[in-house]
């Protein structure tokens, strides 16, 4: 089943576990989605805390979006716009396991380990050729397809990586044993 606006019409809490496990595919490149963090208004780690600004526009809204942002200057990062109840919200896609276009993946990316090629946003954008010009667009339409897993999964929860405040937060959520995660779970 293809995830429309409508998945995302609800808190980035409840988005985030239900994306592991799902297919995202952007110019029919992509695979299984395996782990995510969650950012919502409310948190200090979360780009639109601060308020609204051309960088973080699309983070506000309206949901089922792609915020694209660079990290560091280096990475282009892809999140998934969900409802904010008022506030920004978005889940920072942090991996996939490699299904579809694996070699086009690997000449983005120059290499051949297919365990680290998505593994990391910066690795998946790359991966996928994902860049600015995909900030707000709808997920519903090309170049993306996300389709919905296709079986009840156990997903576990931990804190989140690569931030420096509210890093105590359980929100993010993987596929426990996948050997494509960006790095371990914390408990």
């Amino acid at each position: 089943m293809t995830l429309d606006t409508g998945f995302f019409a609800r808190s980035v809490h409840l988005v985030a576990p239900e994306l592991v496990g799902a297919t995202l595919l952007v110019d029919g490149v992509g695979g299984t989605i395996v782990e995510v963090e969650a950012y919502d208004g409310q948190d200090p780690a979360a780009h639109g805390f601060r308020g609204r600004t051309e960088r973080n526009a699309s983070m506000f809204g309206p949901p089922g979006h792609a915020y694209v942002y660079r990290s560091y200057g280096l990475h282009w990062c892809l999140n998934l716009v969900c409802e904010g109840e008022g506030s920004p919200a978005a889940v920072l896609l942090r991996a996939l396991e490699p299904t579809f276009g694996i070699g086009r993946m690997c000449e983005r990316r120059g290499r051949d380990d297919v365990r680290l090629l998505a593994a990391g946003p910066g690795r998946l954008c790359e991966a996928l050729g994902v860049t600015r010009a995909h900030d707000s667009l709808p997920l519903d339409a090309p170049p993306f397809e996300l389709h919905s897993r296709s079986q009840q999964l156990d997903v576990a929860a931990g804190r989140r990586v690569g931030i420096s405040v509210a890093t105590e937060l359980p929100w993010r959520y993987v596929l426990p044993g996948s050997r494509f995660l960006s790095r371990p779970l914390q408990p």
